[in-house]
Order: C-alpha cells, then structure tokens, then sequence
C-alpha cells in the first residue's frame, strides 16, 4: 500500500504557502513604509484556501512524461489594501502598526501549522516503525 503525503497534510501544505507569501508582503509593506506612492499590497487567505481546495479536487496529473507539468507558483493573489487612515499626503498606503501586527499574527499561525504538520509525521513515523518511538 502507497503512502500518500497528499492525503497525510492535506491542505496544510497549501495554507503554509500561503502565508509564506503573506509574510514576504508584508515584509516588503513594511520596508517600504516610508516610499511616497507605495500602495501596501495584501493577500486575501480566504480566497487562496478556496482555490487551493478547487485545485486539490480538479488537480490535472501527468501521465506521460513528456506532458508539461503543472505547477502553481503563487497560491495567493495579491490585492492594495484599502487604508484606514487618512492619506498622510505622499501617497503612500502603509499603516506600519497594523503590518507589524498582521505579521506577528502570521508568523504565529506559521509556526502553529508547522507544529501541526510535525506531529503529522512523527505519528507517521510512528506507525511506520511499529510504533517504536
């Protein structure tokens, strides 16, 4: 019988991505903080999810190996975030406090869903072994 790592983390993988990708916009929100006319971008988690599980269920496979291989490179799509403060007259979209706190909160998430996945496969490991630790 195959073991499926697909089926072990199911959509975690994905969700891992996502906020992978969260995390970097963010990053890059914060660093340009101070550039007039940037527009701080985010990425929507909601809709990423969604088109990760579309993806999971309406997956093309190859079946020969000269078929292009079909990979997502960017599972979330990048939006302007609308500010809740006023323009403070340069143009630039940033609201450092919300960012850093938007990053605190992914960063944790990340690690709660690596945490997650670890135990996946140490009870994987587990089973594996016949239940030898």
């Amino acid at each position: 019988m195959a073991i499926s790592l697909d089926k072990l983390v199911g959509l975690h993988h994905s969700a891992m991505q996502v906020r992978d990708q969260t995390m970097e916009v963010i990053a890059n929100n914060l660093a340009n903080a101070n550039t007039p006319g940037y527009k701080a971008r985010g990425v929507d988690f909601q809709a990423a999810m969604q088109a990760a599980q579309t993806e999971r269920t309406h997956s093309l496979s190859r079946t020969h190996e000269k078929h292009f291989a079909v990979e997502v490179k960017n599972p979330g799509e990048l939006m302007y975030k609308i500010p809740t403060q006023p323009d403070t007259g340069d143009g630039n979209t940033v609201e450092v406090q919300a960012e850093r706190n938007a990053f605190l909160d992914t960063g944790m998430r990340y690690q709660a869903g690596i945490e997650f996945l670890n135990g996946k496969f140490k009870g994987m490991k587990k089973a594996l072994s016949g239940g030898q630790a």
